[in-house]
């Protein structure tokens, strides 16, 4: 019995090293796991909101062709809106699934400043199905979306701690009257 209280502090040692050492290696595996399941979650999060941009984007293009056509807007290659009209549709289907993704995976504040843009995005759809022609009053609105678009692009940027970005803003050249 002696001789296994000698060795006794020994066994003792190993045995709470062995615990440690097994205990360090799960706390680090759950560490791991936890940082890649949120970076996989970022990735989500990162690819719903470009193609949520996206979506929305390919709409905004119709737009400005379109008012391009009625000549409240100086896009290079104006398309009438019977034309537009399937583009469009597709356009629009397309953003339905991308919104309800957008909902599912987005931050609060990104949800919210999407809602704001394609709000604005459905306002100069609205304005061109009434074949309005005031590139004023088209103006105000892109100026709407484009801000719009900069306040949705800045939340996804805060959402995913990304620096900040450029604005996009260049000046157009105006409209020359009606055509």
């Amino acid at each position: 019995m002696s001789e296994f209280l000698q060795q006794l502090p020994a066994l003792i040692g190993v045995v709470v090293g062995a615990l440690g050492s097994y205990l360090a290696v799960v706390r680090s595996d759950r560490a791991r796991f936890c940082r890649e399941t949120a970076a996989r979650w970022e990735e989500r999060r990162l690819a719903v909101y470009a193609d949520y941009a996206r979506t929305l984007k390919t709409s905004v293009t119709l737009t400005y062709r379109i008012a391009a056509h009625l000549g409240n807007d100086p896009h290079p290659h104006p398309l009438p809106p019977r034309e537009a009209a399937p583009a469009q549709a597709e356009a629009t289907l397309a953003r339905d699934p991308a919104g309800e993704a957008l909902i599912l995976l987005g931050g609060p504040e990104v949800v919210e400043k999407a809602r704001a843009w394609v709000l604005t995005v459905m306002e100069m759809e609205h304005f061109l199905r009434e074949e309005t022609r005031d590139p004023d009053a088209w103006q105000a609105l892109l100026e709407r979306q484009r801000a719009g678009r900069e306040g949705y692009y800045t939340a996804v940027r805060k959402d995913l701690a990304l620096p900040p970005g450029h604005a996009a803003r260049r000046p157009l050249p105006p409209v020359s009257g009606n055509r």
